[in-house]
């Protein structure tokens, strides 16, 4: 019988937990001819901390664990049978995913530059931190998720002038 990639549903935020517990019951029951690879769809993303970039990875698709296995009642039950773990993907009969999503959902990870993630919403009171308008204060008109941009409105000579900057040269006001 051919391995074939499934999903399993976690409860929130236990897909670590979920995939170490899998890992060791297949060392235990030495299953590692049928159920071969436990993956967590992860990228590199960064934060910004107190104005700092920082690295984190992030889970690519939250409370979603992959396993490449042999579909047979028994590994079926040792997973269902993990803590944690709410489910394949399909139900009573799991229905496997392509190679090819499996490759797409991995390579996301791997291709592309972390990307920088934003905390800033609409409506935010922000000062500027770097660039011809710094020190500025402003508030947040519109964010641009996937230019990893903000356009910020900022008084200017008593003009109300919108400026777009990235994450990385403002900082959230407190209060």
């Amino acid at each position: 019988m051919a391995k074939e990639w499934y999903v399993i549903h976690t409860n929130s935020a236990a897909e670590n937990r979920v995939k170490a517990l899998l890992d060791k019951k297949i060392a235990e029951l030495n299953l590692y001819e049928q159920i071969s690879q436990v993956l967590i769809p992860t990228e590199e993303v960064i934060e910004l901390h107190d104005g700092k970039p920082v690295k984190k990875v992030r889970r690519t698709y939250p409370g979603y664990v992959l396993v490449q296995m042999e579909m047979s009642t028994e590994n079926w039950n040792v997973v269902r049978a993990v803590a944690r773990v709410t489910g394949f993907i399909g139900g009573v009969e799991p229905v496997p995913i392509p190679q090819a999503d499996v490759d797409a959902m991995l390579s996301r990870a791997s291709e592309q530059a972390p990307r920088l993630m934003s905390k800033f919403n609409k409506g935010d009171s922000i000062e500027v931190t770097d660039g011809p308008f710094l020190g500025f204060p402003g508030m947040i008109d519109e964010v641009n998720v996937e230019r990893e941009k903000v356009r910020v409105i900022v008084s200017v000579f008593g003009r109300q002038t919108p400026i777009e900057l990235s994450y990385l040269q403002i900082r959230r006001m407190k209060g």
